[in-house]
């Protein structure tokens, strides 16, 4: 058997892990840098606005005081759910997008 513990692996094996070290160290970083950006979301031409953090957590919702008709009720709910969505659907497309960099379009299940 080869010094590496694999036949014929040599020093590759070290090449390897060195490189998967490195790559878990990007990720992280990646991570970390996704968890605190900050992503919008908006409904109604702005009427109603979200934001939520990478880690997708709600951080604010800004409601412009001349859609809030307290006959339709139903209008500002459905706003504030499309703007929530919206943002939190950028959150994911850009957590995708990143990590996917990363991976070179690997599909690892549980990676974030």
């Amino acid at each position: 058997m080869a010094k590496g513990g694999f036949p014929g692996m040599g020093g590759n094996m070290n090449n390897l892990m060195k490189q998967a070290q490195m790559l878990q160290k990007q990720m992280q970083e990646m991570q970390e840098e996704v968890s605190n950006s900050e992503f919008e979301g908006s409904a109604g031409g702005g009427a109603v606005v979200a934001k939520v953090n990478g880690k997708k957590e709600i951080l604010s919702i800004n409601i412009k005081p001349e859609v809030v008709d307290p006959d339709d009720v139903e209008m500002l709910e459905d706003l504030v759910l499309t703007a929530l969505n919206q943002a939190m659907n950028t959150a994911e497309e850009t957590t995708n997008q990143k990590m996917g960099k990363l991976t070179g379009g690997m599909n690892i299940p549980g990676l974030f």
